[in-house]
């Protein structure tokens, strides 16, 4: 720990550099112009306390050398496309030097995954102020821009009789449940899939240090690498939506496109498909869409804001729609009614709930095969009055086109 680092935190000027940066992600939000309505306005200020009391709770309160801690993501934090048949823990490094074991039990549900992550971190980083460079800083030091080194799913993992496993996180390997890490390692992410959750019992973790470390007081220049940290994660992530819709997805309202590069962009894990858009429908007019899920361990379409946070009615059951929710028909298809009221057509209605726009997603985990996307944009009162005869072929928009 420097010296430097130490002398900001006593001083109070990494405390003011910290300020200072999230003041400037705050008004990130002026680059949207009167593309951003009053209400997306209004949830984006609640974007950036859900992001500070998220950083807090990763880097303030969870990156103890010395104990290691797997945590639940705070409540209501819904970072890109979030899913709510996810939970999410995190551990949190300082590098990736130490060795590891979790422990736990597999539960009922069907799925979980645990990968290893870094980012850009450089080693001086609480000993500088990061304010002045802004968005440039993030070249050099983004804690929301996560690359996955390695993962471990659960159908690889060896239990007992009971469903126990032991699972060991080193560089050096292990013979049986290894997750490998490298040096750059700052973290974990366990990702657990429910399908049913009020059926279905959750796994437990507990993850320990493998060495005879034993925990000591706070040193002053961790607290500097730490407010940074927390405070370019904000500004990380408000750059990171900000590009993703303006430089990305906004250009093809009303469509999906599957990409690997945009979704491990941020964390995510290579076995499963990942469709981005935007949706963008006045009150007045409703956004059909088709598509035939193939065989797949899950899936789920959602509704999002603009930034990528899931709308306020997912608590209520709305705003998306799940493999074991949805409604098919006959031969498979799915079809999905996006608009302000529900047009009463059968299928299955996913409220905008007082939006206009927002992101939307197509997450299909454990399938090679994304199914094509067919979308309508229609009149709401045409759609009421002549139900699937609305749809006309001249007015299909085909998307969901793999592009990495």
């Amino acid at each position: 720990m420097s010296d430097a680092a130490t002398e900001r935190v006593l001083s109070g000027r990494a405390w003011d550099d910290f300020c200072e940066n999230l003041r400037r992600a705050g008004h990130m939000v002026d680059k949207f112009g009167d593309e951003a309505g009053p209400l997306d306005k209004a949830e984006w200020y609640r974007f950036m306390t859900r992001l500070a009391r998220n950083a807090f709770e990763r880097f303030m309160e969870n990156t103890e050398p010395d104990r290691p801690r797997l945590r639940d993501a705070p409540w209501r934090q819904g970072i890109n496309f979030q899913s709510p048949d996810q939970d999410h823990l995190l551990a949190e490094f300082v590098d990736g030097s130490r060795e590891y074991k979790i422990s736990g039990n597999k539960g009922s549900i069907p799925y979980f995954i645990i990968a290893s992550w870094t980012y850009k971190n450089p080693a001086d980083l609480g000993a500088r102020d990061w304010a002045e460079a802004g968005v440039e800083g993030l070249k050099e030091f983004d804690p929301a821009t996560l690359q996955t080194q390695s993962f471990l799913q659960s159908d690889f993992i060896d239990c007992d009789a009971n469903g126990n496993f032991e699972v060991f996180v080193s560089q050096k390997p292990h013979r049986l449940n290894w997750l490998r890490i490298t040096p750059e390692c700052v973290g974990l992410l366990i990702r657990n899939v429910y399908h049913e959750r009020g059926k279905e019992t959750p796994p437990t973790f507990k993850i320990e240090l493998l060495d005879d470390a034993k925990p000591r007081p706070l040193k002053a220049g961790e607290v500097a690498d730490n407010l940074a940290r927390s405070a370019q994660m904000v500004l990380g992530y408000a750059e990171l939506v900000r590009s993703w819709w303006q430089d990305n997805l906004s250009k093809r309202p009303n469509r999906l496109r599957y990409s690997q590069a945009t979704y491990l962009s941020n964390g995510g894990v290579a076995d499963r498909h990942f469709g981005f858009g935007v949706w963008d429908i006045p009150p007045d007019k409703a956004l059909v869409l088709e598509y035939t899920p193939p065989e797949c361990e899950y899936w789920i379409f959602q509704l999002c804001n603009m930034w990528q946070e899931n709308l306020d009615n997912y608590e209520d059951g709305q705003g998306y729609i799940t493999k074991y929710t949805a409604h098919y028909e006959p031969d498979g298809l799915v079809r999905v009614i996006v608009s302000a009221t529900d047009p009463a057509i059968g299928g299955n209605w996913v409220e905008t709930f007082g939006h206009v726009k927002g992101g939307m997603g197509l997450r299909l985990i454990k399938t090679n095969t994304p199914p094509p996307v067919t979308g309508y944009l229609v009149d709401l009162a045409e759609l009421k009055a002549k139900g699937l005869n609305a749809l006309t072929a001249e007015a299909g928009i085909v998307s969901g086109e793999v592009t990495d």
